[in-house]
C-alpha cells in the first residue's frame, strides 16, 4: 500500500513537472518571437514549423557542449549553484499552485507563505555561483542581483499582504473563489503595479537585471558556467517567470474563474485552460517590458525601491484595513 501510494505521487508530480518544462522551453521561443516583433525582424523561423522547435534545438545544443570548471572554483558550490536554482523554481509548482477545482497536489493552508519562502531560497543559487567561481564579475554580478532580490521581496511581501488582508486566508483556492464576482486587479489596480514591478526584479528582469554588470557584457554570476549547468540556469530563470505569470493570474485575475457561460463537463478541464491563459498575459507582460525599458543603473534601482515604492506600499497596508474597518467587511 505505501509502495502504490509512493508511485502515484511520483505519477502526480511528473504530471505537473513535464508541462511546466515544456511550457519553460516554449516560453523562449515566445520571448524570441515577441522580440524580433518588436524590433522588425523576423526571428527564429528554420527549425521546425514557423521556428516551433527551436527550445528543443538549442537544449541539444546546449547539452552537447563541454562543462568546463575553472580550476581555482569551489566544486561542490559550483555545481550546487545551478541545480539549486532550478529545483528551488520547480518545488513552487509542485504543491500548492490548483490548476482547477480540487486539482493541486497539496492545497496547504499556508501555500502563500510556502510560495514566498521558495523565492527567498532562490537567493543562494545566485550566492553559491558567485561564491564558487573565480572571476570577479561574477562574484559581483551575485552580490548586485541577491542585493536586488531581498529588497524588493519586501515590496512583493507588502503586496501579497493586501491580498491577505482582503481575503482573510493564505490558501490560493481560497483567493480564486473570492474572485467570483470580481477580479482583484480591478479594484487594485496600484497593487498589482508595484507588485509586477517586484516581480520584475525578484526574477531579475529587465529593467532589473543587475547580475549583468554596468560595464562589460558577461552574464554576471553564471559567466563560468556552461553546458548543462547554464541550462540549468537557463530554466531555472524562465521557470520562475512562468511561476510569477501564474500567481499574479490567481492573485490579480482570478485564477481558473471562467464565465459561467462555459460549462465544465466535456473531456478538457476547461478550467486549467483558462488558467493558461491568463498565465499567459503577464508572460507577455514581462517579454514587452524587456523590449521596452532599458536597464537602470544600480543606484536607480536601490532609490526606487526604498525611496519610492516602500511608502507607497507602507501606506497601501495601512490603508486597505482601514477602509475594510471602516464600512465592517473584515473577512473571518
Amino acid at each position: 500500500m505505501h509502495i502504490s501510494s509512493l508511485i502515484f505521487n511520483l505519477i502526480d508530480v511528473l504530471c505537473v513537472i513535464l508541462p511546466i518544462l515544456l511550457a519553460v522551453a516554449f516560453m523562449t521561443i515566445i520571448e524570441r518571437k515577441q522580440l524580433a516583433a518588436h524590433q522588425r525582424r523576423v526571428g527564429p523561423n528554420t527549425v521546425g514549423y514557423y521556428g516551433i522547435l527551436q527550445p528543443f534545438s538549442d537544449a541539444l545544443k546546449l547539452i552537447l557542449k563541454e562543462t568546463i570548471i575553472p580550476s581555482h572554483s569551489n566544486k561542490v558550490l559550483f555545481y550546487l549553484a545551478p541545480i539549486s536554482t532550478l529545483v528551488f523554481s520547480l518545488l513552487g509548482w509542485l504543491m500548492v499552485i490548483p490548476f482547477g477545482k480540487g486539482l493541486a497536489i497539496s492545497d496547504y493552508s499556508l501555500g502563500i507563505l510556502y510560495t514566498l519562502a521558495l523565492s527567498s531560497l532562490g537567493v543562494y543559487g545566485i550566492l553559491f555561483a558567485g561564491w564558487s567561481a573565480n572571476s570577479k564579475y561574477a562574484f559581483l554580478g551575485s552580490l548586485r542581483s541577491t542585493a536586488a532580490m531581498i529588497s524588493y521581496e519586501l515590496i512583493l511581501s507588502s503586496a501579497i499582504l493586501i491580498i491577505i488582508f482582503l481575503t482573510g486566508s493564505f490558501n490560493f483556492t481560497t483567493i480564486i473563489e473570492i474572485q467570483q464576482s470580481i477580479w482583484f486587479i480591478i479594484p487594485l489596480l496600484p497593487v498589482f503595479i508595484f507588485y509586477f514591478i517586484a516581480v520584475l526584479a525578484e526574477t531579475s528582469r529587465t529593467p532589473f537585471d543587475l547580475q549583468e554588470a554596468e560595464s562589460e557584457l558577461v552574464s554576471g554570476f553564471m559567466t563560468e558556467h556552461s553546458s548543462v549547468p547554464f541550462v540549468f540556469f537557463f530554466l531555472g530563470e524562465y521557470s520562475s517567470i512562468v511561476l510569477f505569470s501564474c500567481i499574479t493570474s490567481i492573485l490579480f485575475l482570478g485564477g481558473y474563474n471562467m464565465p459561467e457561460v462555459f460549462v465544465n463537463d466535456s473531456i478538457f478541464n476547461l478550467q486549467s485552460i483558462f488558467l493558461g491563459i491568463k498565465t499567459c498575459l503577464p508572460c507577455f507582460l514581462f517579454v514587452l517590458v524587456r523590449a521596452t525599458l532599458p536597464r537602470l543603473r544600480y543606484d536607480q534601482l536601490i532609490d526606487l525601491c526604498w525611496l519610492n515604492l516602500l511608502p507607497v506600499a507602507v501606506a497601501l497596508i495601512i490603508l486597505v484595513p482601514s477602509i475594510l474597518v471602516a464600512f465592517d467587511i473584515v473577512p473571518y
